[in-house]
């Protein structure tokens, strides 16, 4: 029997050929998820990586309520252009407490990763109310209204919990204090921010929206988007790259 031959029992037979792509798909799964469970990590560790802290969780979660990663891609990918423009390819590590992660490659903004520090909160501010005030031929919508949204610091709790049950490594002290740790972050005369600042080293405490109080969603989303590229020191990386 020829090659040929042999290869019709799939072309006649659905059945067979149904069962033959399955087998395929098998093994190739196989191939590319089997090794993945005989590593101790298939991510390697960061320093100066951290969970979100509540205020910023929250910002994050009101970033995929509004869609913006549907224009907005949060991965620098390792190609030169984009290096130039954005800075340091991303890691997978920075990715680690992201659930749903927001890679992608869809930009009708530009790519967020390294957004943090860029601009001053006023410019965030200014630019979520009024996107036109600050680049005139954006297409981007207005949120006006999250500045006028104050936060329910009591929902937070349930927040870090869910994380913590797919793998975020949030303690029981983090969480029993998520409430209190989501106004001191936008606080910075709150009397918890000392107590903050050592559950989340290296966090900033500030009034980012510039109103006087409760924290409302925009602190929320301007702390997100000042914290996004922030936690990693890729002058170390740059460095290593350097010496070879």
């Amino acid at each position: 029997m020829s090659v040929w031959t042999r290869h019709q029992i799939f072309e006649k037979n659905s059945i067979v050929l149904i069962v033959g792509i399955l087998v395929m798909i098998a093994f190739g799964g196989l191939v590319e998820i089997t090794p993945l469970f005989y590593l101790k990590s298939t991510i390697e560790k960061v320093d100066g990586m951290r969970p979100y802290t509540p205020l910023e969780l929250a910002g994050r979660n009101i970033y995929v309520r509004e869609g913006c990663y549907l224009c907005h891609s949060q991965m620098v990918r390792p190609l030169r252009d984009e290096v130039e423009r954005y800075g340091h390819y991303s890691l997978a590590a920075e990715s680690m407490y992201d659930h749903p992660f927001q890679w992608g490659s869809k930009r009708t903004g530009p790519d967020l990763a390294r957004v943090g520090g860029k601009y001053s909160d006023e410019w965030h501010v200014t630019h979520l109310k009024n996107p036109r005030a600050i680049v005139p031929q954006s297409i981007m919508p207005g949120y006006p209204y999250l500045a006028q949204t104050e936060l329910d610091p009591e929902v937070i709790a349930g927040h870090l919990r869910t994380n913590r049950t797919v793998g975020v490594p949030y303690s029981d002290d983090q969480i029993a204090s998520a409430a209190a740790d989501l106004k001191a972050q936008a606080d910075p005369d709150n009397a918890g921010a000392e107590a903050f600042a050592k559950r989340y080293p290296k966090a900033v405490v500030r009034n980012f929206d510039g109103k006087s109080g409760n924290p409302t969603e925009m602190d929320a989303l301007v702390a997100y988007l000042q914290m996004l590229g922030t936690l990693v020191d890729f002058k170390l990386y740059n460095e290593k790259a350097n010496l070879r």
